[in-house]
């Protein structure tokens, strides 16, 4: 299958990539950062040197990466099986002190990629031939800052709140195109977002077990859709 990951150079999006790849998928990914993603092309093929991977560098915050990069992926006239809209940012603060623009920057990139990316391929994706019994599989990589307001989440949490809306009424549209949607909301998981944070307990989760989560419910049968994914630490949230 042809794998497509927005955000695939770190955290949530490369242990994606990374599962996908060793069981042999072709991988199409994207970052914005060039030195990063570049490095993590080089680690992903010296693991699995058979492995298919093709990436651009892109700042999906940007309008007119998101079309250019969405339109490289047409352009490589590839089925589109999954898509995954991994790519975000996080900026803490409250609504009533955060800098200005927060907002514009969270809704750029947590919703507006995700947006402007799959209108751009789901014309594709719905004349795909479904000889499989479904046409394609697109996953949204939301939080539980989606579900449960919190302190300190401000924009961040608005812009994952949308980001929920737009995937639920992704699967409503979709379910009739035989494309799956499926929502995912991590609890904390130990990426660059948390810094320095001291892992050693285990007290928040690994990027991997996301991971492993999305090739489960990617790996269904035709009739079998995961509607959303909710996984948090084993303590709860911090």
């Amino acid at each position: 299958m042809n794998v497509i990951i927005t955000g695939a150079s770190r955290g949530i999006g490369k242990a994606v990539a990374d599962i996908f790849a060793a069981h042999g998928h072709s991988l199409y990914i994207c970052a914005r950062n060039e030195e990063v993603l570049h490095k993590t092309v080089q680690e992903l093929q010296g693991k699995y040197p058979g492995a298919k991977i093709k990436a651009k560098v892109r700042d999906l915050s940007r309008r007119e990466d998101v079309e250019n990069f969405g339109q490289w992926l047409l352009d490589n006239g590839m089925p589109i099986d999954i898509l995954v809209n991994n790519a975000g940012s996080f900026l803490p603060g409250s609504i009533h002190n955060e800098p200005e623009g927060a907002l514009e920057k969270m809704l750029a990139v947590n919703l507006l990629s995700a947006y402007h990316l799959t209108r751009k391929l789901l014309p594709v994706m719905m004349r795909q031939s479904d000889h499989r019994g479904w046409r394609g599989h697109i996953f949204s990589i939301c939080s539980i800052a989606s579900l449960q307001a919190y302190p300190n989440g401000g924009s961040y949490s608005i812009s994952k709140y949308a980001l929920r809306g737009f995937s639920d009424n992704l699967r409503e549209e979709l379910k009739q195109h035989l494309i799956k949607v499926t929502s995912v909301f991590p609890g904390a998981v130990h990426t660059d977002s948390w810094g320095d944070f001291d892992n050693s307990n285990r007290r928040i989760m690994e990027a991997t077990d996301i991971a492993k989560m999305i090739f489960a419910a990617a790996s269904l049968t035709p009739q079998a859709c995961v509607e959303s994914i909710t996984i948090r630490p084993q303590l709860g949230d911090l």
